[in-house]
């Protein structure tokens, strides 16, 4: 059974539970999300697959899960992104935020979630269990599909994109060339 870190609102680590429990519990717990950009400053967007167990055929950020217990968080990053997208790149961690966003199937996100970034142009291979589809997208563009069709994307890329948004236009000089 795939379990998750327990965390407080500080993300001190408070035990472990199941995956699967602690969404049906709405159990605060750490994830993280990492956004890659290519060297035209496009975000690498991810379609989760259709058999994903909420949020299946949306839209969303390159990669986010969680770590396992007792796994860095940074390194747990760099490991999903490899077995979800195909690659590996160096990534670091920009800022956290909290949420908590319920589905219709009875489950809850509630999240402690680290935002990593990273910058990659080579070849995407993504695990079809995981990824429908992908593309690269400019980040006006993602912008205004969010606003014009929200319906697209997972709730938690709706709550995360506007804070990096943020980042992205106060860090565009430390961005990749």
């Amino acid at each position: 059974m795939e379990k998750v870190i327990l965390v407080d609102e500080n993300d001190v680590s408070v035990g472990t539970m199941g995956k699967m429990k602690a969404h049906k519990s709405a159990v605060l717990h750490r994830a993280f999300s990492v956004f890659v950009f290519n060297k035209k400053g496009e975000m690498l967007l991810q379609q989760r697959a259709l058999v994903k167990y909420h949020s299946g055929g949306l839209w969303t950020n390159s990669c986010c899960s969680h770590p396992r217990p007792g796994e860095d968080t940074k390194e747990a990053a760099s490991r999903r992104l490899q077995e979800e997208m195909g690659f590996t790149t160096p990534i670091n961690k920009v800022f956290d935020f909290i949420y908590k966003a319920s589905f219709d199937n009875g489950l809850t996100e509630y999240e402690f979630d680290h935002v990593f970034v990273g910058y990659y142009d080579g070849k995407i291979e993504p695990d079809e269990k995981e990824v429908c589809n992908y593309a690269y997208e400019p980040m006006e563009k993602i912008e205004n599909l969010i606003k014009s069709k929200p319906e697209l994307f997972t709730v938690w890329f709706q709550i995360a994109f506007p804070k990096l948004m943020d980042w992205w236009r106060k860090n565009k000089h430390a961005q990749a060339n």
